[in-house]
């Protein structure tokens, strides 16, 4: 089997999922929450974690709308599932507060230092000016961002990175860097990119995707990488 150690010496490209790999996207989505379901957000954080993202699955599933739409109308969805009142407007406003999420704390420190060595690039399920509210939390710029509205195709489909092998980087000489198996994982590995998970949440992997290596967090693969 293929390690990270064996690719390495090729890389020149490192493409990062953003939400949940950069940005601490559960401690954000939390704090979102809580503005729009109250309490129930820390009385039942699973159900709710897990409500959101089978109802974001679906809307992505369906005929192309733009990231916003999406957030807006799970909103909408979660305030009946939680039989929690969601006006019209709070639900409009709901991605308003995607922009401010932060990142991990050790995201700017590895981004930093990938960046001495590496083009930077994020492939990410949002809307370009969501990502750029985004951006103003990172140190470093990246080189290239694929968003879903470049694209009009949400991961796990393949369109973020058709796009990205098209227009900016090579599939030998890239390292895909993700959170999640199913959204980041598997496509990667269907289109024969080199694939590192960040377990940040230490899950089990239970799929047939098998990522080169396995890390914690983002400090722990920059000092495997010996930057």
């Amino acid at each position: 089997m293929t390690a990270l150690a064996d690719v390495l010496p090729k890389i020149d490209t490192i493409t990062f999922d953003c939400y949940g790999t950069l940005i601490d996207w559960k401690g954000g989505l939390a704090s979102s929450f809580r503005g729009l379901l109250g309490s129930i957000v820390d009385e039942e954080p699973m159900r709710v974690f897990d409500t959101y993202v089978a109802l974001e699955a679906a809307e992505e599933a369906q005929a192309f709308q733009n990231y916003r739409t999406v957030m807006t109308r799970v909103a909408v969805a979660m305030g009946e599932e939680f039989d929690v009142g969601v006006t019209a407007a709070q639900a409009a406003d709901f991605a308003d507060t995607l922009p401010t999420w932060k990142p991990f704390p050790d995201t700017n420190d590895a981004l930093r230092r990938l960046k001495s060595k590496y083009r930077l690039g994020v492939l990410s399920n949002v809307d370009r000016d969501l990502f750029a509210g985004s951006c103003r939390h990172f140190d470093v710029p990246f080189d290239f961002v694929v968003t879903a509205e470049d694209v009009r195709s949400y991961k796990p489909g393949p369109a973020h990175f058709r796009e990205y092998l098209a227009k900016h980087g090579a599939r030998e000489r890239t390292l895909h860097v993700a959170q999640s198996l199913y959204h980041d994982g598997r496509p990667a590995g269907e289109l024969g990119l080199a694939y590192v998970w960040i377990n940040r949440y230490n899950h089990a992997n239970e799929t047939d995707v098998k990522p080169l290596a396995s890390f914690a967090d983002l400090t722990s693969l920059v000092e495997a990488m010996e930057l």
